[in-house]
């Protein structure tokens, strides 16, 4: 389980070979491999470049507390989460995130969820650089709906 933030490119491909490989080492019976890679929107034209802020030592305890839950939650057996911070140009890579477990159900869900959790609720301080002048960034009302489902499935599951 691996939670890395850098300021430097993330090459995706690169992230999931290493993630498999690593599986592959510990000896992990993963029948599911399941990654995300978000990239920065151009937005129209509009978006030059995104500014993320993290509190080094903060920012990485608190997504490994979520990350933790999930893992637990989805029955996943590992996680891998890379995030970008300070400045990411449209179409560089800003977050990948993997998750494996025994089946694809709960390979996709842990996935899904870790990128909800990540969007909603993790301490990044984002600025969108646009044409016009910058402007800080919220989560939107949908980010915290997609987040509040997996809350809602916690409480249902048997």
């Amino acid at each position: 389980m691996s939670i890395r933030l850098t300021y430097g490119p993330i090459d995706a491909p690169a992230e999931l070979a290493a993630f498999q490989a690593t599986l592959f080492a510990q000896g992990a019976d993963a029948g599911a491999i399941v990654s995300f890679t978000g990239q920065v929107r151009i937005d129209g034209g509009a978006v030059e470049a995104l500014e993320l802020q993290a509190y080094p030592g903060f920012t990485e305890a608190s997504i490994e507390q979520l990350a933790r839950q999930v893992a637990q939650d989805r029955g996943l057996q590992a996680f891998s989460i890379v995030h970008r911070v300070g400045h990411v140009a449209p179409g560089e890579t800003v977050v990948f995130v993997a998750a494996a477990s025994a089946h694809r159900r709960a390979a996709f869900d842990g996935a899904d969820q870790l990128m909800d959790y990540l969007k909603s609720r993790a301490p990044f301080w984002k600025k969108s650089i646009e044409r016009d002048g910058a402007r800080w960034i919220e989560p939107r009302a949908e980010d915290y709906q997609d987040a509040t489902r997996w809350d809602a499935s916690k409480e249902t599951s048997p």
